[in-house]
């Protein structure tokens, strides 16, 4: 007995299977358009640029001695920063997750402010606060600490814009959690510390690394909240951003360019390392 011919359908006429979101191809296409003229163009104009001066010139005006201090203050300043708003954002996360109080919206809020307040308003506030004659320098002056005007006001402001960086990538991975998992290791005995450093460190870490490094990269592209309280002085309180726009202000833009491909170099190798990072903790937590 003859098995039944089996009909073959036509390859023209088999549809592929319909993807869940609809207009998958066309939603792409805009995605990488509008990413490659808003970010990947304007960067690759900077490289170009910087490539064409040639390795001298562009050693020369990437790598000058005051290029070298603007590099240390950048890096430095938004380095220690973001150290900083790891540690307290962290907590500020916890508390505002964790608990409630009378003002609980007012303090989100608040955390928020920095995105909201132009850059130059916040700069000003800044400088009046920690100024010799303000209401907190006047407090360091007395022991002859000086902020404003100095490196450590760079600080300062670099620590100011990127807090919610920190807040707002580690509250949610937070509320995720919930407090069952605290309440469980402690019926099996783990201490506060322990619970924190083996439960809840290393689920916190991968966005606890991510807000460090949001915040670094904002850090070292700032300008409009650091100059009003660096002191710009060449060598000591000089940032780079404000480098590259004193050489356009002396219409030097080959060296504008290149001290601008450095930070872009910098930058970008920062965030690769800090993604490689990521990945290799959420693969250890994916094997655990």
């Amino acid at each position: 007995m003859t098995a039944p011919p089996v009909l073959l359908e036509p390859v023209a006429l088999r549809r592929r299977p319909r993807s869940a979101l609809p207009g998958y191809g066309l939603t792409l296409g805009m995605t990488l358009l509008w990413l490659g003229l808003i970010v990947l163009l304007p960067l690759c104009a900077v490289a170009a640029r910087s490539l064409g001066l040639g390795p001298a010139h562009f050693a020369e005006a990437a790598f000058s001695p005051r290029a070298l201090a603007a590099y240390r203050l950048s890096f430095g300043a938004a380095l220690i920063a973001s150290a900083i708003n790891a540690l307290f954002g962290l907590l500020i996360a916890w508390v505002l997750v964790r608990y409630r109080f009378p003002g609980k919206r007012l303090a989100g809020a608040i955390v928020d402010l920095p995105f909201a307040l132009p850059t130059a308003v916040a700069g000003i506030a800044l400088t009046a606060l920690y100024a010799s004659h303000g209401w907190i320098g006047r407090v360091f002056a007395h022991i002859g600490v000086a902020i404003a005007y100095q490196p450590v006001g760079v600080v300062v402001a670099l620590t100011f814009i990127g807090l919610p960086f920190v807040v707002r990538t580690v509250e949610p991975v937070l509320a995720d959690l919930g407090a069952e998992i605290e309440e469980a290791a402690a019926t099996l005995g783990a201490g506060r510390l322990a619970t924190f450093r083996r439960v809840l460190l290393p689920e916190i870490a991968p966005a606890l690394t991510t807000g460090f490094a949001l915040a670094f990269a904002r850090g070292v592209g700032e300008y409009g909240s650091v100059i009003f309280i660096a002191g710009n002085m060449p060598y000591r309180s000089e940032i780079a951003p404000l480098l590259i726009v004193t050489q356009l202000e002396q219409y030097d833009y080959a060296g504008a360019t290149a001290i601008a491909a450095v930070l872009l170099v910098v930058s970008f190798g920062m965030l690769a390392v800090i993604n490689l990072i990521q990945g290799r903790e959420r693969r250890r937590l994916g094997q655990a």
